[in-house]
């Protein structure tokens, strides 16, 4: 399971999600913030890479280069409109991890031979998470991807729930991102619902 933070959709701070996730188990959390001035989400950032620290939490952050490498994350996610995964490792080194959102066959047999740790593919479903979101991949574009990447480790996004997340890691998803499944109930909710998740993924 991978999830990522949303200041709008749980109503708290970064660094409170981060603490919350990780009490359920999280280990690995991708900062998202698409509202708030940089200068803001530099301060959110630096406050949940303390909390990550304190409980053994790799955190990393998407699009934001930059911030990254201010705070010392851990590393970075990219979409197609960001920085080119080639300049973000020459900037943050080899050791950083970098993921990057595709959205297509073509786009992530493109990011196979890119300098990243991960490749991302979605909308695997219709996903209320993002402003004018791409087309609907699908469980077998899903498939498709995983053929045409090989090892390389695929993370699904975009529509997962407590309902598809096993058939979307039977189609060949190494991990499911998360967004709306863990935050949409508030704040109480996002331990509850991790743990469930992850208790049905390792039936």
């Amino acid at each position: 399971m991978y999830p990522i933070t949303d200041t709008q959709l749980s109503g708290i701070s970064h660094a409170d999600q981060v603490s919350l996730l990780a009490d359920a188990g999280a280990t690995f959390v991708q900062l998202r913030e698409k509202n708030l001035p940089a200068l803001d989400f530099y301060n959110e950032a630096k406050s949940a890479l303390a909390v990550a620290a304190q409980k053994s939490v790799t955190l990393i952050i998407n699009d934001r280069v930059d911030v990254a490498l201010a705070l010392g994350a851990r590393g970075v996610h990219l979409g197609q409109d960001d920085l080119p995964p080639e300049a973000a490792r020459e900037l943050l080194g080899d050791a950083a991890v970098i993921g990057y959102s595709t959205h297509s066959v073509a786009q992530a047999s493109a990011a196979a031979n890119l300098p990243v740790d991960y490749i991302a593919i979605g909308p695997i479903f219709q996903t209320g998470s993002k402003n004018n979101p791409d087309p609907v991949v699908g469980l077998d574009g899903l498939r498709a991807v995983r053929y045409a990447i090989g090892d390389i480790p695929l993370v699904a996004i975009g529509g997962i729930t407590e309902t598809n997340a096993v058939a979307v890691i039977e189609a060949g998803a190494d991990s499911i991102a998360l967004i709306s499944a863990l935050l949409s109930g508030g704040p109480t909710e996002i331990s509850n619902r991790y743990r469930a998740l992850s208790q049905l993924l390792s039936r």
